[in-house]
């Protein structure tokens, strides 16, 4: 199922996400209007992962391999997005580290949970749901990077929510693996 619908919006979310950055790299470009078209592409991108998984299921075409390319995407975006914002000066680099780093670190042990036949212990759980949502927020607002209709500083409420996702990241780092911990004592015996 490599060239269903929703598997090519995938597709081309990943290869999309190098627009982001080639905006950035256009200097003869003004701040504000980089800013702008960033925040576009990032929350257009953003709405295809919605739209690949609601067609997936509508036409069922659900497959294993779009259940695995649609994180992989989702992780790139955010990924991509997080190092613009640390060259910008907008997101901390600690802050990203640690959005990176959990992203990495809960694939591996998914990864490895699923080798050993523990997958349902690590699923995907509300509060990595909850995460993905307030850093799908931060992100666009820190592209933007202004004011917004004139009431709402996106510098401001970005940064305080990217910094919430942070805090979300290690929270719901810590639970999946505590939820693990059962199966990786069980399995180091």
């Amino acid at each position: 199922m490599f060239f269903t619908i929703p598997t090519l919006l995938t597709w081309a979310r990943i290869a999309a996400i190098p627009l982001i950055v080639f905006v950035y790299g256009m200097e003869s470009w003004d701040m504000a209007t980089r800013n702008l078209l960033a925040t576009v592409m990032f929350v257009v991108f953003a709405l295809t992962d919605w739209l690949d998984g609601y067609l997936a299921r509508k036409l069922n075409q659900t497959s294993a391999f779009g259940a695995f390319l649609d994180p992989v995407a989702d992780k790139f975006l955010v990924c991509a997005s997080l190092l613009i914002l640390v060259e910008h000066g907008r997101v901390d680099a600690l802050i990203a580290l640690i959005i990176i780093g959990r992203e990495i670190a809960i694939s591996a042990l998914r990864e490895w949970m699923a080798q050993i036949g523990a997958s349902r212990s690590v699923a995907v759980h509300m509060l990595g749901k909850l995460k993905t949502s307030v850093q799908m927020v931060a992100i666009p607002f820190l592209l933007y990077n202004g004011n917004l209709f004139g009431l709402i500083d996106t510098r401001l409420w970005g940064t305080l929510l990217i910094i919430a996702a942070a805090v979300l990241t290690i929270w719901s780092m810590v639970y999946y693996l505590q939820k693990a911990l059962p199966e990786i004592r069980a399995k180091a015996r």
